[in-house]
């Protein structure tokens, strides 16, 4: 079971990426940890360091793909990293109304798949050299379906974990892990006033505890929970139009 001491969280200020900060945090433990919320994302760095562990904590824009560049090259000269958690992401189209404004759904790709390319890029030469490492990518059991809201950030989710299960095969050579993180919903600010239902809603810290696990065996998929994974597989194997017509697309 893998253990990490310098771990890099991108989306550390809430949900999925603060329980993550706040359970890896302690006593020997360097995190670097990005947000868009300045003040929140101060207030998990704080709880981090009252639990023992050195953080750097950084309010950088992962699209900024230069600055976030050389921030977390800065960290990794002082801390090598031996943990990517690209974890930031967007969901602004949850009525797919960005059909309406192209420049919705190109933002979200611009964070979901940019921002995960910008946050393993800087890293993963250093970790090729060092032989070791685990890189895990945030997708989402969306990912697998083509679902009546949320499309382009279904399509980003969709993205990221086909190029994270890809890239598994080439870096096992190096001695490096790839995950992919696919969870069903999970309290955050992602799902907070969602215009859909949300079954089997799970709490961030429980979430976590699943990933760090997940991360800890260096499995290739960690999907959950086991409800809405259920759901979604169906959906994936049946046929598509009848997918379509249970989804009310038909």
């Amino acid at each position: 079971m893998k253990r990490f001491s310098s771990i890099v969280i991108t989306g550390a200020s809430s949900g999925i990426g603060e329980a993550l900060a706040l359970d890896y945090a302690a006593p020997g433990v360097a995190l670097a940890l990005t947000g868009r919320d300045a003040q929140r994302l101060e207030a998990v760095a704080q709880a981090c360091r009252a639990k023992g562990a050195a953080v750097v904590a950084g309010a950088i824009d992962v699209v900024d793909r230069d600055a976030l560049a050389t921030w977390l090259r800065a960290f990794d000269d002082a801390h090598p990293v031996d943990l990517i958690l690209a974890n930031a992401g967007i969901s602004i189209d949850k009525d797919n109304s960005s059909l309406d404004d192209f420049s919705v759904i190109r933002k979200t790709l611009d964070v979901n798949v940019g921002g995960v390319l910008n946050t393993v890029e800087p890293l993963l030469s250093r970790m090729i050299a060092r032989k070791g490492g685990q890189v895990a990518i945030v997708s989402s059991l969306a990912s697998f379906i083509g679902l009546p809201y949320s499309a382009s950030y279904n399509a980003s989710k969709a993205a990221v974990r086909v190029w994270g299960e890809s890239i598994r095969y080439v870096l096992k050579k190096d001695g490096i892990g790839v995950s992919v993180i696919c969870p069903g919903f999970v309290v955050s600010r992602l799902t907070a006033h969602a215009p859909f239902p949300m079954p089997f809603l799970m709490s961030s810290s429980r979430a976590s505890a699943i990933i760090r696990k997940g991360l800890a065996a260096n499995r290739a998929r960690i999907a959950f929970p086991i409800g809405t994974k259920a759901a979604v597989w169906l959906g994936s194997v049946l046929p598509g139009g009848l997918t379509a017509r249970l989804l009310g697309a038909a």
